[in-house]
Parts: C-alpha cells; structure tokens; sequence
C-alpha cells in the first residue's frame, strides 16, 4: 500500500507553521505537512542538512513549497527537489496549502497543477475585484 503524500514547508522564520495553524482550523488534523524552518543562526549546510533528512523521508507523489522564489529555502529546495525526484512550488500561500491539504485529506494524492494554480489564482487586487464585482450588478 501506498503511502499518502507529504507537503514540507521550508520558510524564513518558519512562519509556515502559522498557515498551518489557519488550515487545521478548517480541515482538522494534517499530520502529513511538516517543516523546517530557516533560522538566522543556521549555516547553509545545516540547512541543507537538515532539509535532506526530512525529505528523504517522502514518500513518491510529495510536495515542497517554499516561500521565496531566489532565497536559500528554495534554493535548497530547488537543489533536493532535482536530486530525489520531488515537486517544488514557490510562493507558499494559504489558499496553496489548503488545496495541498484538502488533496491529501480526501483523496489520498495530490494533482500538482490543481495545487500550483490555487496559489497563482489566489493573488488579487481586492479593491479592483469588488469593483468589478459591483460594475457587473449594475
């Protein structure tokens, strides 16, 4: 039997943990999403290091999301991703994880273009949304 697939958040800060937070209280318990943080008293290599043991770990079909295109997270995951075979976003949001999370949770897997686009579909100028919103009821 298959192993369902795991999400490893690599943030600054490990701020990733905090949308965490935010999707347990809509889906419950996700005990497949795990990070590792980047704190500024980490060399690169521990790091590196550190995010390797844990995405060694992953069973086939996981995801890495990352919170900075160009910054160490995601050059590290970038550099693991390549090396075993695991997806990689960039510009982790909560709408990305959710759909990450909601995947996982009810079916199991995960459809890597559904999880990219919820991220890319969630940035929006609000106030240019609403008046579009409002123009359209007149």
């Amino acid at each position: 039997m298959n192993e369902k697939p795991q999400i490893l958040l690599l943030t600054h800060g490990g701020w990733g943990m905090s949308l965490v937070k935010g999707v347990r209280m809509i889906l419950g318990t996700v005990d497949f999403v795990s990070e590792v943080a980047l704190l500024p008293e980490m060399t690169l290599p521990e790091y590196l290091g550190k995010v390797k043991a844990e995405a060694e770990k992953m069973p086939e079909g996981s995801l890495i999301l990352t919170d900075v295109f160009g910054g160490t997270t995601t050059n590290v995951g970038a550099r693991l991703g390549r090396d075993l075979g695991i997806k990689v976003y960039s510009g982790l949001n909560a709408p990305m994880l959710l759909e990450a999370c909601s995947q996982i949770a009810f079916t199991g897997t995960l459809d890597m273009e559904g999880v990219l686009a919820s991220g890319q579909e969630a940035v929006k100028d609000v106030v240019e949304e609403v008046v579009k919103a409002l123009n359209k009821e007149k």
